[in-house]
């Protein structure tokens, strides 16, 4: 019973993670920027971050089952 609670954030922060590391590689490939405002690089470096770090959780609450 105690790895439904476990099973969910990990599929949310993995679904999240995966999502937001292919949008970025879209926006980038079609040189459109990742965040209005914002220098490039740095919009690129901070959301493929948090992707990676989004998809690192979700692998993390997965080794907790």
């Amino acid at each position: 019973m105690e790895s439904g609670p476990a099973i969910f954030a990990g599929v949310v922060f993995a679904l999240f993670g995966a999502g937001l590391l292919l949008w970025t590689g879209v926006r980038v490939l079609h040189r459109a920027p990742v965040a209005q405002g914002v220098n490039p690089a740095a919009s690129v470096a901070f959301a493929t971050l948090a992707g990676a770090v989004a998809l690192l959780l979700g692998v993390w609450c997965f080794t907790r089952l």
